[in-house]
């Protein structure tokens, strides 16, 4: 009979000491990394200071990518609460529901999120619940924020006049040492693992990562997300840009927009007040190659960004 073979035939709180004895011994050995299924915590935090206030992790999971085509399959919101400083010192228990789109859902999505037609027929996000548990909230935190916001906002007004963060693009995941910007991906280098492209699990995980801290700067993650959140910046835009130039704007954070609220499809990015200036004299020598180009700018907040409106 095989160790493993031992293993099984233990009560299971012994199987589970076992289990945790060589995880432990692993973990001990520098030729070894492991990952630890995530357990998702609960812990109530008094709210009773008037400094705490409180946000929501949220995710979606969709029919697809165009949000003028596609709409949201499922919907989850993770409550926690938190100190102005950045420490969270309370996490609720998680609203999830199911909403039926009213047409089958794309092979691939099915695929993906283990979400299938049967599981959704008839369903309805209970749109009281979600007033309900978005009136004292202060923000709404999304791992690609850009993605979330435009879909839930037609469907759930409320979230138009909400503050949002974007955990994906917010924190420097790349001065911090990690290796990409995909929620496994960080979770795995905070040492765990989850079951991706489940709204729910998704929403556990962000806020797990959210309590950690960097590994350089030692910041609290969510401290450095809420900085962010909190700053102004100015959204400029690159209108009439040469074709030529698609690949210097890229690599230098410009994103194409079509959405059309700010004016003709454009590349954008967002710069710091302090670095219009800069960037304005950029765009017309290596752009434009004129010193008087007139460059379109307007500052956003956490109360705008990411929106389509």
């Amino acid at each position: 009979m095989t160790e493993t073979d031992l293993i099984h035939t233990r009560s299971p709180i012994a199987r589970e000491q076992e289990y945790e004895r060589i995880a432990l011994s692993l973990e001990s050995c520098r030729n070894y990394r492991l990952l630890r299924r995530l357990k998702p915590r609960v812990f109530k935090s008094s709210r009773g200071a008037s400094s705490t206030k409180r946000a929501v992790f949220l995710d979606v999971e969709t029919t697809g990518l165009d949000r003028q085509t596609d709409t949201v399959i499922e919907l989850a919101m993770l409550p926690f609460d938190y100190e102005p400083d950045g420490r969270i010192v309370g996490i609720d228990k998680p609203f999830v529901a199911r909403r039926d789109p009213g047409r089958p859902i794309p092979p691939g999505i099915v695929t993906l999120t283990g979400i299938t037609n049967e599981m959704i027929s008839g369903a309805v996000v209970d749109d009281e619940i979600v007033r309900d548990m978005l009136r004292d909230v202060s923000l709404v935190v999304a791992h690609n924020a850009a993605f979330d916001r435009p879909f839930c906002e037609p469907l759930w007004p409320e979230f138009a006049s909400k503050a949002w963060a974007c955990s994906l693009k917010e924190v420097d995941w790349a001065g911090e040492g990690f290796e990409g910007g995909r929620l496994c991906h960080i979770a795995a280098a905070y040492g765990f693992f989850f079951d991706a492209h489940r709204a729910e699990e998704d929403c556990y995980a962000g806020v797990e990562i959210l309590t950690r801290d960097l590994p350089r700067s030692g910041r609290p993650v969510f401290a450095a997300l809420l900085e962010s959140a909190r700053t102004p910046r100015l959204r400029v835009r690159a209108e009439g840009a040469p074709y030529g130039s698609r690949l210097l704007l890229k690599s230098r954070g410009y994103r194409w927009d079509a959405s059309g609220k700010d004016g003709p499809s454009a590349w954008c990015a967002e710069v710091a007040e302090d670095a219009l200036d800069g960037e304005v004299e950029f765009l017309r020598r290596e752009v434009y190659r004129r010193n008087d180009t007139a460059i379109p700018h307007r500052r956003v907040t956490a109360f705008d960004r990411y929106s389509d409106r």
